[in-house]
């Protein structure tokens, strides 16, 4: 007997979500949720923004009796006109339609050249999530204001004539007052702690301009305005004295740079000391990067290599020492305020910076500099060698002492791995690699000390209804065990993880179909034989490059190849090459069709280096392991088309499913 289905699956079962209804159904794909400091810290970026483009010097925060917060600065006022294509005002459409902003506008004469508004999703987030929001614009002579309630219009466009000192009117710039919306957060209370700090960052990384924070509540008013800049702010946060001075130092392209657009560079301040917790901070273009990125990437790789070469100069290592840049950076502490044409950022909250051309950016101004000046004071780059040289035999003698617990008595290693030079686990990485060809690419372009390659023939057999005991019978699986130095086991074991020999298990296949079907054949080997890898964070996904961008010479500029991880890296290209004043249209995108195409040095760049690739960490999701198990039994089990079909029916255009 038929089971009629309780809902109906039809054409109107679909929901289009349209002006800021996704930010409400979602709000944590947009900021954070935790508290509201993130939806208040995108306006503020939009008065940094302001100063950053030489329109402002003041900027002032507000804490309200009322649990409101006001931000105000005195730059150019948002335009309040109507848009020439929307035909609103341009100040309604900021604050209520997504990707709507002065940002995007990246060619010769846009509004801003460097921000970090760069989403056009920022401002429009804070006013969803918001019970209220006021916006008041001064510019040209008159006062616009415009009120909203949970993002909608409550009160229209009104404008007046600017009746000056007498009514309190400035001159220029916006006010925007909030009151966030509790149901969208952990706690409606903003942490004062991040809070000060970060108004305090913004007055540091703006020499000259005054932030400002007012707390009505407790009648506090506290004020920053840094004219030493970065140097002043590290030496008041060190917690130990340095070995050696601080070096400082600043470097940014000019019109005639054969690599980067005009204005583009970094400015920083590092100092050494040799215990206390680090002080490591960066920023692009004034955004906090809490968690880094590949501007801290370069500035490592700038210190490494201008330190190294100071110690091959002069003779400094000792025999049997290998330097690597972790012994140059461990003791390293540093502010970095880096300046990048279009910026590309790990999701919205902005907490990561992805711009693969950054690493670069910052090493080619960092490393001269330091190099210059040490050679300058002898005597502080030996110290600084010293200090070097230490960490690096401290962390030579750790990794013998495991690798004598481990003892002898090791499987003999397949013939096709080319394994890797050092027996630290911590830092070594094993890329099982899609193919012959391209593993012959990844042998030559990786990293010997570090990375080993196991290319695999083939498709991987699917082994989520195949027996632990059988599982060696299959050549490539039991090449991987054997690699890996773990052997299979179930959910419930509790294996022996002391043989483990990489610290990172990476699956690297092609960007299209047949690699995301080996992508999944060794995510199910993985997590049916072997889940307390994936527990224990060791099995990851490298991205490979999607797009080629072939771009003609222009000025003293060659011809040239860039690739593009995704999307959102093609736009950034783009917009650069127009920044540039490339022809539109002169430039070929081709759609990258595998590894094997890619020499060893483009694959190292692309997909290998740790500072410039995108390795995605597998993890088991919210839902669990009997979800996931589920979920995959109806992908990969052999007696499941008909529950597969349904699943590819209902989820086939999704991009990604959380499991």
């Amino acid at each position: 007997m038929a089971v009629k289905p309780t809902t109906e699956y039809s054409e109107g079962s679909i929901r289009v979500l349209k002006g800021l209804e996704p930010v409400k159904q979602r709000p944590g794909m947009y900021t954070r949720t935790d508290n509201p400091l993130h939806i208040i810290q995108e306006v503020l970026d939009n008065a940094a923004d302001e100063a950053l483009a030489g329109h402002g010097k003041k900027i002032k925060v507000t804490l309200h009796q009322d649990g409101s917060v006001s931000i105000e600065d005195d730059g150019r006022g948002i335009p309040f006109g109507l848009h020439p294509e929307e035909n609103a005002p341009v100040i309604e459409l900021v604050f209520t339609r997504l990707h709507a902003g002065g940002k995007f506008d990246k060619g010769k004469g846009g509004a801003y050249s460097f921000s970090g508004g760069l989403h056009g999703v920022g401002v429009s987030v804070t006013n969803a999530l918001a019970l209220r929001l006021e916006a008041t614009s001064y510019r040209e002579g008159k006062v616009a204001r415009l009120v909203f309630a949970a993002g909608d219009v409550i009160e229209p466009l009104t404008t007046r004539a600017s009746g000056g000192a007498a009514e309190g009117d400035r001159k220029q710039g916006t006010t925007v007052r909030v009151w966030p919306d509790p149901k969208y957060f952990e706690s409606a209370a903003l942490p004062m702690g991040e809070l000060t700090h970060l108004l305090r960052s913004k007055a540091v990384l703006m020499p000259g301009v005054s932030v400002t924070l007012v707390n009505e509540k407790t009648r506090d008013t506290q004020n920053w305005l840094y004219k030493g800049g970065l140097r002043d702010y590290l030496v008041q946060t060190l917690s130990a004295d340095p070995v050696i001075p601080l070096f400082e130092g600043e470097g940014f392209a000019d019109g005639g740079h054969d690599s980067f657009a005009e204005g583009e560079g970094a400015a920083w301040a590092v100092a050494f000391t040799e215990d206390g917790a680090p002080v490591r901070e960066s920023y692009v273009n004034l955004i906090p990067t809490s968690n880094g990125g590949t501007h801290d990437s370069g500035l490592r790789d700038g210190l490494f290599n201008a330190v190294k070469g100071f110690i091959e100069l002069h003779s400094l290592l000792p025999k049997g020492v290998k330097l690597l840049p972790e012994d140059v950076f461990a003791r390293a502490n540093y502010v970095l305020s880096a300046k990048v044409l279009d910026p590309q950022f790990q999701g919205q909250i902005k907490e990561r910076l992805n711009s693969r051309d950054a690493v670069r950016l910052v090493s080619n101004f960092v490393r001269p500099a330091l190099e210059l000046w040490l050679n300058e004071h002898v005597e502080y780059g030996k110290k600084l060698a010293e200090l070097a040289i230490k960490a690096a035999q401290t962390r030579q003698r750790a990794g013998q002492k495991v690798e004598k617990r481990k003892g002898s008595g090791v499987a003999v290693l397949p013939g096709k791995l080319t394994d890797c030079e050092s027996r630290d686990i911590a830092h070594n990485e094993v890329f099982l690699v899609e193919g012959d060809s391209a593993g012959g690419s990844a042998k030559m372009g990786r990293d010997k000390e570090c990375q080993a390659i196991l290319p695999l023939r083939g498709k991987v057999l699917n082994t989520w209804e195949v027996e632990r005991d059988r599982l060696f019978a299959n050549t490539e699986i039991h090449d991987i065990a054997v690699a890996i130095g773990v052997d299979p086991h179930g959910p419930n074991d509790t294996p022996d993880l002391s043989g483990l020999r990489y610290g990172k298990v990476c699956i690297l296949s092609d960007a299209d179909v047949d690699g995301s079907h080996i992508q999944v054949l060794l995510l199910t080997l993985f997590f049916r034989h072997f889940p307390k890898l994936i527990e224990a964070g060791h099995v990851y996904v490298a991205r490979p490059p999607l797009f080629r961008v072939d771009a003609p010479a222009r000025g003293k500029k060659p011809a040239s190849k860039v690739y593009a991880l995704d999307e959102g890296e093609l736009q950034s290209i783009l917009d650069k090459l127009r920044k540039e004043g490339v022809r539109e249209g002169s430039w070929t995108i081709s759609r990258f069709k595998g590894l094997g195409e890619m020499n060893a040095e483009q694959l190292w760049d692309t997909t290998l280096n740790p500072d410039t690739r995108r390795l995605l960490p597998v993890q088991l999701g919210e839902q669990g392991f009997a979800f996931t198990e589920g979920l995959i039994t109806k992908l990969m089990g052999k007696g499941e088309a008909a529950a597969r079909r349904e699943l590819m029916e209902l989820h086939g255009d999704a991009v990604e499913i959380d499991v």
